[in-house]
């Protein structure tokens, strides 16, 4: 490990993705609002009822959603009724899915019911289990403990 990994000390954590990314999806009522996208949720009632949330709070998290560009605002008529709006993932939005996988597989590993999970994704195509590997760029499958962490082109010092 290289000197500068070991004296973190002196780097600033103004420049972090992981706080910066919790800045958009870091309550539960936007995690679980994703969930609910992925499986196909649209319609402003649908999230605020599935997610078990009160419309205000439903209303600011879809709102902050969309301001970050996760979610996109569609309208849609139905035949008599004013246009309305259903919120749909964007590709920035889209990117999230191995987050929330990962979120879900760690769920079901350390807390789901003795029954099992309440939900097992699978391959449409295939039928077999969907989870997340961590990997190299290289293609081998990486254990927590063989993670080394260097300084990025973004690393800020603290001063």
């Amino acid at each position: 490990m290289s000197d500068l990994m070991e004296n973190r000390e002196g780097w600033s954590t103004a420049n972090c993705s992981i706080a910066r990314a919790l800045e958009v999806v870091g309550t539960r009522a936007a995690v679980l609002i994703l969930r609910e996208a992925f499986f196909g949720t649209r319609r402003f009632d649908d999230f605020a009822r599935r997610v078990g949330i009160s419309e205000p709070v439903a209303a600011a998290r879809l709102k902050e959603l969309t301001a970050a560009g996760v979610l996109e605002r569609v309208p849609y008529q139905e035949p008599g009724q004013r246009t309305r709006f259903e919120y749909q993932l964007t590709e920035k939005g889209r990117a999230l899915q191995p987050v929330i996988t990962a979120l879900r597989q760690w769920g079901d590993a350390w807390g789901a019911d003795p029954a099992g999970p309440p939900v097992v994704a699978v391959h449409r195509d295939c039928g077999a289990a969907v989870g997340v590997r961590v990997r190299c760029d290289a293609g081998h499958d990486v254990a927590a403990g063989q993670i080394e962490y260097q300084p990025g082109s973004g690393l800020v010092f603290a001063s």
